[in-house]
């Protein structure tokens, strides 16, 4: 489903209207009707058909440099889908609420009197803060506002609804919009609330890539069901759920022609990662059980084609894909398969459900349409990333990625999200951050507003400095306690897997017992404002926020903001 524009609202932009409601979807024919939340976008040639699915949202298209401009509009019952979840929470159950370590105190994420409230995030966007989506911008169905409630055009909005702009200065790429309620993004988004972005130009537009029919979205999720189909969240109990979702259905396939098609890959769970292959059926029909795909691009749009035979895709990384199905007999079968992946990477086997098959290619007929007139993908001529280089005079900056207790709440740097920001970036300047990651987890770091690449990453003894980093934060924070990560480097610095390598990127996977360290080139806002929107643009100091996203994580406080300002300190800060 694709969103249709309004163009006589605001000049020169695309405007839209999206609803957030509670609706009815069948994930699978074997299962009965769930009650989900999704987003509905008003039609502006019909008000009374209004576009969407119910499960999910309504794709939005955009081309570059044109802006769009949406109102988003909450009609969400005020009684949460898993309100048990929203009841823990408030009753403080230690495994879902964020309880800081030494000397900050747990601070309420949402009021005594609010059971739903919704933020929309504009993931990938080049966006000022006010329309960023943030958790502390959330709003609720019966219009209770957090304390970072903004909207453009306040006099064209009611209490329970917001207006955002877009600036659309991204490069061609699939983006995504999901929501980010301050305290309870995980279970807003579990019970629906997602869909994709993409931005177009004309770079892009000059390939010969699969289009149409043959460029195949596909949002990869993983969901537990009640007997009677409805939705059963059960990560209180566990990581991950046990049935393979692919655009809202379960165990879904999907018949192709022998040609080439082009697949945008996004993992929408909330923690679960995915390595994948796909598995040809019969076996005999090529020289390896697997079909070679190529990566031509990845979060924040296209890169030099890699031949590849299997990917790990953590959660919001998008991967761009070509396949080839061309000498594949009528008849044979794709499976997408899940290996070697445990919900959280690379985990503990046996602690979460296992997946799989994921969903089938069923190679049904030859070429339609007069042929493939796609090009080979060894022969595109795409978009070189070249690496942004650092120098000695490159601004470094370290997150600490920290949990005082077993299963219990993770923070950065052991500062609880609701304090001011602490860090303060220089307008304009390129920095390196440093995620140090001691745990046995991987951890998806999202930072928003940028895009960057990854530089390299360098394993650590990680008992030997959490152990250090304890004394310091139990000890008082003094900084003769604080650990230099430099002690307790194991080896030299590796490079960025070949699939982030020459990628421009907005998630980056903190593997674990590992620094990963990113480069972010020419940090800046956008200033300028929006469709002639009265203060649309970004003014200075700006703050932003990055945090994992595996969802669970950031509602647990694994989320800090950070501050752009006309003239940094440059300061290293340690707490």
């Amino acid at each position: 489903m694709t969103a249709v524009p309004d163009h006589s609202v605001y000049p020169g932009a695309d405007y839209y209207e999206y609803t957030m409601r509670q609706g009815k979807w069948q994930f699978h024919r074997d299962l009965g009707p769930a009650t989900v939340w999704g987003y509905w976008a008003k039609n502006p040639h019909d008000p009374h058909k209004p576009i969407g699915m119910g499960y999910l949202g309504p794709t939005i298209n955009a081309n570059k440099d044109h802006p769009t401009v949406v109102k988003y509009r909450n009609k969400l019952p005020t009684t949460h889908l898993f309100q048990d979840v929203i009841d823990a929470i408030r009753s403080g159950k230690p495994v879902v609420v964020p309880l800081p370590p030494p000397p900050y105190h747990a601070h309420k994420p949402f009021p005594d009197d609010v059971n739903v409230w919704n933020a929309v995030h504009h993931h990938g966007g080049f966006t000022a803060p006010q329309s960023d989506g943030m958790p502390h911008q959330s709003f609720s169905p019966d219009g209770v506002h957090a304390d970072g409630y903004t909207t453009l055009e306040p006099h064209r909005v009611k209490r329970n609804e917001v207006i955002y702009g877009y600036t659309n200065h991204e490069r061609a790429a699939m983006l995504w919009y999901h929501d980010h309620g301050m305290g309870m993004t995980s279970v807003n988004c579990y019970a629906g609330l997602a869909g994709l972005y993409f931005i177009h130009d004309r770079v892009e537009a000059k390939l010969d890539l699969p289009t149409g029919d043959y460029e195949v979205p596909l949002i990869l999720q993983d969901r537990t069901f009640h007997p009677d189909g409805s939705l059963a969240y059960t990560m209180m109990q566990q990581e991950g759920e046990d049935t393979p979702v692919v655009n809202g259905k379960a165990y879904p396939y999907l018949a192709v022609e022998q040609r080439r098609y082009r697949l945008r890959v996004l993992n929408a769970s909330n923690e679960r990662f995915w390595r994948l292959r796909f598995d040809v059926n019969p076996t005999n029909v090529m020289p390896q059980p697997e079909l070679p795909f190529w990566l031509i691009g990845t979060d924040c749009g296209l890169r030099a084609p890699l031949r590849m035979l299997s990917f790990l895709i953590g959660p919001a990384e998008r991967y761009d894909l070509i396949i080839d199905f061309t000498h594949l007999p009528v008849g044979t079968t794709v499976t997408m398969r899940n290996f070697n992946a445990p919900v959280h990477f690379p985990g503990v086997p046996g602690e979460g459900p296992e997946i799989t098959e994921v969903m089938q290619f069923k190679v049904a007929k030859r070429p339609s349409g007069g042929g493939d007139r796609s090009a080979p993908p060894e022969k595109l001529k795409l978009p070189v990333n070249a690496p942004v280089e650092p120098t000695r005079h490159t601004r470094r900056r370290q997150w600490v990625i920290y949990q005082h207790e077993l299963f219990r709440t993770m923070t950065l740097n052991a500062i609880p999200f609701m304090e001011p920001s602490e860090d303060f970036v220089k307008a304009g300047s390129t920095e390196i951050w440093e995620y140090i990651n001691p745990h046995h987890d991987a951890h998806p770091m999202h930072v928003h507003l940028v895009n960057f690449q990854v530089l390299n990453r360098q394993a650590i003894d990680a008992a030997g400095y959490q152990a250090q980093y304890d004394k310091w934060v139990f000890g008082g924070r003094k900084r003769k306690d604080f650990p230099d990560v430099a002690d307790y480097f194991t080896g030299p610095p590796i490079p960025p897997d070949p699939d982030e390598a020459g990628s421009e990127k907005d998630v980056v996977k903190a593997y674990s017992e590992m620094v990963t360290r990113i480069i972010i080139p020419d940090i800046y806002p956008p200033t300028h404002d929006i469709a002639e929107i009265p203060n649309s643009g970004a003014e200075l100091p700006a703050t932003y926020i990055h945090h994992c996203h595996i969802f669970e994580h950031e509602d647990d406080d694994l989320m800090r903001p950070w501050t752009i300002v006309k003239d940094g300190p440059g300061d290293d800060h340690h707490g």
